[in-house]
């Protein structure tokens, strides 16, 4: 039985850098979490901190 296609894929963009740093899959029911509205701290290899990072869709 086949699954129900209602995730997609979404990049975090570091705010600091605007490097796409990780993929993540998001459920497109329903609206966004309220966490991922407002950002994640994430580790940006090229600052080597953790810095913020937002949703972006390509």
């Amino acid at each position: 039985m086949a699954r129900a296609n209602n995730r997609e894929y979404v990049w975090l963009q570091c705010t600091e850098t605007n490097d796409l740093n990780y993929r993540t899959q998001v459920k497109v029911k329903g609206g966004l979490p309220e966490k991922l509205k407002e950002g994640l701290k994430k580790y940006s290899p090229r600052l080597r901190k953790h810095t913020l990072h937002k949703i972006k869709r390509k």
